[in-house]
Formats: C-alpha cells, sequence, structure tokens
C-alpha cells in the first residue's frame, strides 16, 4: 500500500551504488499510483524526460538506453508536478554477471581460500560491487526482495561469494570496467527448485523426471520455490551473463541432470528476455559419493557442455586439496577459469586460453587403444606416465591401466597387463579421481568414457 499519492516504491536492486549493464537497453521498474504521471531523468541524458503510467496494479516499467561511460550516474523521479519522489545515486556502468548455484558458490570470501593469501587480497575496489539474494523460497513468483548494493571494500567483501569474488575481479582487471555481482545462491540445494514454473509446463521430460525428487532437506527442495524467490525478482534486471556451480546436491539421480540443468537454462534465458552466456562449473572430485555417481553426473554436465550455445563448462578436478571435503579451499582458480572462459566467449579476448583437452577420437587396436586428445598445443604429463586410466574388456570387466604419450604429441596410447581385447577406455571415471594429464595452459584433460554401460 502506498503511504500517501506521491509515493514511489522502486526495487531494492536499483537502488545506490547499482552497477547497470552498460551500453544496452536496461529496464526500469517499480511501483506508483496508476492515476499520475512519473518522469524519469537519467544524468547521463538529462534532456530526456521519461514519463510513464503504471497499469491498474500500480506497475510500471520503462526501458532506458545507457551508455558506455561509466560513470557515477544518477537517476531522478519526479511526479508530474516536477516534485523529487526519489534518487538513485552512484550509478555505474559496466557489466553485471548473476553468480548462482549451492555451496561451493556460496563458500564465501571469510572462508580459508588457500590459492588467495587474505594479506595478498586487493579489495578496495570502489568499482566491483555486490547484491546478495536475500534466501526466500516462495511458493508463487514474487515481485520485491530485500538486499543492497555494496561497495567492494575490506569491510563488505568477506560475505560474499569467493568464486564469484575472483570471476569478478579478474573482468574488472582485464575489461577496465565497473562489474556488479548478483549473488543468488544457497547451500544444498538441488536443481529442481532454481527451475520456473513456466519451464515446467513446457518441459514435460524435466517436469517427469523432478518427480523423482523426494528429498526433505534444510534448504527448500520443491519445484521452482528458489526461482520464484530469488531469480523471478531480478527478471527485469539486464545481465551480462550468468556463472553457476551446482550439482552435488543431484548426485543420488545423476543421469537425469543433463535434461534438468538444459531445461534450468533455457527458462532463465525466457524469463530475462536474452540469450545469458551461462558459464559453469564441473562438479570437483569427492570421497563420498556413492557408487559413480559423480562420475555420472560429469558426464551429463560435459554432454550439456556440447550442446549448449553461448554458454561452456570449466573443469576443476585438480583444484582439489582433500578428497574428503566435499567443500575445496581453492576457489581463487575456480574464478579464474570461469573469468578466462567468459574473456574468450563473451568479450572475444584472443589472448586468454581456457580451454581444456578433451578426448576427440579412440582407436582400438587388440590389447591397447590410441587415443586422440584435442588440445592446444602438447600434452603434460608430470609422471610420464598416467595412472588415471582404465580399460574395459569384452565382459564389460574395468582394469587399471596405463597411459603412455606417443611421439604424435596429442594420443595417448592405453593398456592394461592381462588384457588382450581393450573394447573401451576410461580416464578418471570415479567420484575422486584427480586428473595427472594437462594441455599446456595447465588445464587438465577431462574426464571421459568410450563406453556407455
Amino acid at each position: 500500500a502506498f503511504a500517501n499519492d506521491h509515493t514511489l516504491v522502486l526495487p531494492s536492486i536499483i537502488s545506490d551504488h547499482a552497477v547497470f549493464q552498460r551500453n544496452a537497453e536496461c529496464k526500469l521498474w517499480g511501483w506508483y499510483p496508476g492515476d499520475r504521471t512519473l518522469k524519469i531523468v537519467p544524468s547521463w541524458s538529462q534532456s530526456d524526460t521519461i514519463k510513464v503510467r503504471a497499469d491498474k496494479s500500480c506497475a510500471w516499467s520503462v526501458k532506458v538506453s545507457t551508455p558506455e561511460d561509466k560513470g557515477p550516474h544518477r537517476l531522478l523521479f519526479y511526479d508530474e508536478y516536477d516534485t523529487l519522489l526519489n534518487q538513485v545515486d552512484d550509478v555505474l556502468m559496466g557489466e553485471t554477471w548473476l553468480c548462482s548455484g549451492q555451496s561451493n558458490m556460496e563458500y564465501k570470501m571469510e572462508f580459508p581460500i588457500l590459492d588467495a593469501p587474505a594479506l595478498s587480497l586487493e579489495v578496495d575496489v570502489p568499482d566491483l560491487r555486490f547484491f546478495k539474494v536475500n534466501k526466500v523460497p516462495s511458493n508463487h513468483p514474487v515481485e520485491r526482495i530485500g538486499g543492497e548494493w555494496v561497495i567492494c571494500s575490506p569491510e563488505t567483501y568477506k560475505d560474499f561469494s569467493a568464486v564469484a569474488f575472483f570471476f569478478g575481479q579478474c573482468l574488472f582487471q582485464k575489461l577496465d570496467s565497473p562489474i556488479g555481482l548478483i549473488g543468488s545462491y544457497w547451500g544444498g540445494s538441488s536443481i529442481e527448485p532454481w527451475i520456473d514454473v513456466e519451464t515446467y509446463k513446457v518441459n514435460t521430460k524435466a517436469f517427469e523426471l523432478s518427480k523423482k525428487n523426494q528429498l526433505i532437506d534444510w534448504s527448500p527442495t520443491a519445484n521452482a520455490v528458489i526461482n520464484n524467490g530469488m531469480i523471478s525478482p531480478i527478471t527485469n534486471y539486464r545481465l551480462a551473463g550468468v556463472i553457476w556451480y551446482q550439482g552435488e546436491a543431484n548426485v543420488m539421480r545423476p543421469n537425469d541432470y543433463g535434461v534438468m540443468l538444459e531445461a534450468m537454462v533455457e527458462g532463465w534465458r525466457r524469463q530475462f528476455e536474452h540469450d545469458l552466456p551461462f558459464y559453469y562449473v564441473q562438479i570437483a572430485p569427492w570421497s563420498g559419493y556413492s557408487a559413480k555417481n559423480a562420475a555420472l553426473l560429469r558426464e551429463q554436465q560435459y554432454l550439456v557442455s556440447k550442446s549448449l550455445k553461448n554458454g561452456g563448462m570449466i573443469n576443476i578436478s585438480d583444484l582439489v586439496n582433500d578428497i574428503d571435503d566435499i567443500h575445496p579451499g581453492i576457489k581463487k582458480q575456480v574464478g579464474l577459469r570461469l573469468a578466462n572462459l567468459a574473456l574468450l566467449q563473451t568479450y572475444d579476448q584472443k589472448e586468454v586460453s581456457p580451454l581444456f583437452p578433451e578426448m576427440k577420437t579412440v582407436e582400438l587396436k587388440g590389447n591397447k587403444a590410441l587415443v586422440e586428445i584435442d588440445v592446444e598445443g602438447e600434452l603434460v604429463f608430470p609422471d610420464k606416465e598416467s595412472v588415471k586410466f582404465e580399460v574395459v574388456d569384452h565382459q564389460g570387466k574395468i582394469y587399471p591401466a596405463i597411459g603412455k604419450l606417443q611421439r604424435k604429441k596429442n594420443i595417448i596410447e592405453v593398456s592394461a597387463k592381462g588384457v588382450s581385447q581393450v573394447c573401451a577406455v576410461r580416464y578418471c571415471f570415479t567420484n575422486d579421481a584427480i586428473p595427472d594429464v594437462f594441455g599446456a595452459n595447465g588445464l587438465p584433460l577431462l574426464p571421459f568414457r568410450t563406453d556407455k554401460n
């Protein structure tokens, strides 16, 4: 309800210190009495007064063109009698990214970061800003949320996602542009509550698979409830793209994950009305998963990456300090790998080398297999040969195997003692395998299997 006829209500994300997407059509929105005319004057275009009237629900929205100039800028809101109703100060133009997922995305800067000692951190960065979405599940899509934009400083940085922080810091340094990071994450969450209602209506396969999610947990597990409360309220906000780190909570149903991830990306792009770049993390090795569930889920994540347009996946299997800890303390490199992928694919910066070696072809030749790797430059074997391979015989039995680099620097010969007929090859296809084959850019060979049993 409005306190008086002149009350203007803005969403919390349109507030002081916000970062708007530069050179874009950005939406402003809010609530105002429907029988009045609202006037908006952006400081970057003071001669162009924007006039808008609210609808029957007192909601209004309007698109504005944002400049390249970073600012700071100001938004002034007047009533039809030119009375100032509200102003939003210290608005910067830059690149704004949504950072989402579960606990490894939520992992805060105040927690131990093993590859970035606190004393070495540059955290007084006025052009790097955070907006953390409050954890509020909802059975219905909501329009308003709490939260505020904060400027990165020694007092504020500790409460934000470490992966997102290092991602944003890298973009800031490489693009020389203000960076806005919107953190919407919830530890322990499965993917089902992140998918919106409309997607479940049109994607019947995802809806049927979601019925298997019988978990009752401390984080919400019902379909769409996190999307309703933590994504839906910000879908009017123009983004540069999304980074996503989630999957651990779905390992009990690993073979369903690809369908669910594709559905979520499709739904978010529809919600934001933008073909959002979408970059995500393949889950890390951990000894606590059952069977080969994590390996199977990683395989699903990989398969999605091969068909996903305007997006991609990073692997972090080598960035694990303790396979008994589901929350690796190595987080800076995770953010940097995501940033480098975005720098190449979204910002067309060719000097980065963010692509991972991956299996290209396999030739089975009796007691050995020749695996061709798609790699930039030469492969690197720290110990001259790899012990992370397995071979499968004609009966489906799996054997530990050795991989040796051939003279042609992207061919690996794989064999196992006692196996006269190799029928398939696997690499790091277990829950907790740490890779031992790398590209010249220092990135690990992606896990794979050539059998699909």
